[in-house]
């Protein structure tokens, strides 16, 4: 499931390691042995990024010399991405302090497109969604999102939300002439808020939000370093919360900046995470019928027990390497939601 970004060293025909590699391990070495302050000087030398912690610096300068060596050995470098561009998603959804099995709706809706060539966000998405199960908001809630009661009261339903998120989307070819991928903080937002989401609604779960990229284990995995959360990662990288936390739309820009900085480090995003759904049940409406869902058409909800839901619910599945980890990380999103 995990894509490892390791280079192994090449070999010759006569099965020695190429001399190009053996340079690159003698700079490492010559590296990992440099104090911060030294990595730094280094690094301003070379005009490059010298903000982050002393893992990140060495990971920086390392990269950098790699790119340069292979490149002059005419090996192909590291640091290609795989996608044209990325769509950092971060949910904001109803909930309740102290209640881990409560019925999360979908109520802010954010999208950051990030150009992976420019490596710069070029467009963004974003709109609020009206719940239905239950469509009075807690004030724990409102006190954690800053979305107020009107706010919700005067958006649409999810299904027509979703419907001109997919236009946007397809403004920008997504899809057809560019790839893309999807960016989360964990693996919350897809394997939970979206198929919960989808089935309080009764429309398919959408394709492109199966596989994702969890910039988490990303982060962690490329800078070898422990799993953090969103603020961690940032100071880490010598960056600042910019916003409001626990705003959708400031939460996926951030993201958007770590992402970006992993790009500039050399970093090749590929999707690690990915959700098995279960088959949709007879009435579900696919992403071609969503424009016959009207914001004012609420009969289907009335018509549903809370035992319906839950049953789907049941049917949830997430597929990971690492699904202990992720659940305790959801535990842990409840107990700071309740802090």
């Amino acid at each position: 499931m995990h894509k490892v970004h390791k280079m192994r060293a090449k070999r010759d025909h006569g099965g020695d390691i190429d001399p190009v590699y053996k340079k690159l391990s003698a700079i490492n070495g010559e590296i990992n042995r440099m104090s911060s302050k030294e990595l730094r000087d280094k690094l301003a030398e070379l005009k490059l990024d010298v903000r982050g912690s002393k893992d990140i610096l060495q990971k920086r300068l390392k990269m950098h010399y790699k790119q340069r060596k292979l490149m002059k050995a005419k090996v192909k470098p590291p640091g290609n991405s795989t996608y044209d561009y990325l769509i950092i998603i971060d949910f904001e959804a109803t909930c309740q302090e102290n209640n881990l099995n409560y019925n999360h709706e979908i109520i802010e809706f954010p999208a950051v497109l990030v150009d992976c060539h420019t490596r710069e966000i070029v467009d963004e998405f974003h709109e609020f969604c009206k719940p239905i199960i239950n469509p009075r908001l807690t004030e724990f809630c409102c006190g954690l999102t800053g979305i107020t009661q009107d706010v919700v009261d005067k958006a649409d339903e999810f299904p027509a939300v979703l419907e001109r998120m997919e236009s946007w989307m397809s403004s920008h070819y997504l899809g057809v002439d560019h790839t893309f991928a999807v960016v989360t903080d964990g693996p919350w937002d897809m394997s939970r808020f979206l198929q919960m989401q989808c089935n309080f609604s009764k429309i398919h779960f959408p394709h492109w939000g199966k596989k994702w990229i969890n910039i988490r284990k990303a982060y962690s995995s490329y800078y070898s370093c422990k799993r953090m959360n969103l603020e961690e990662m940032l100071i880490n990288l010598g960056l600042k919360f910019q916003g409001t936390q626990h705003c959708g739309l400031h939460d996926s820009r951030n993201i958007a900046r770590i992402a970006i900085q992993l790009l500039n480090d050399g970093c090749d995003l590929v999707k690690n995470e990915f959700l098995h759904v279960a088959p949709p049940s007879p009435g579900t409406k696919s992403l071609g019928h969503l424009s016959n869902i009207s914001s004012g058409d609420t009969s289907d909800h009335q018509n549903r027990t809370k035992e319906e839901i839950v049953k789907k619910l049941e049917d949830m599945k997430l597929e990971s390497k690492n699904f202990v980890e992720e659940n305790q990380d959801l535990l842990e999103y409840h107990r700071l939601q309740s802090t």
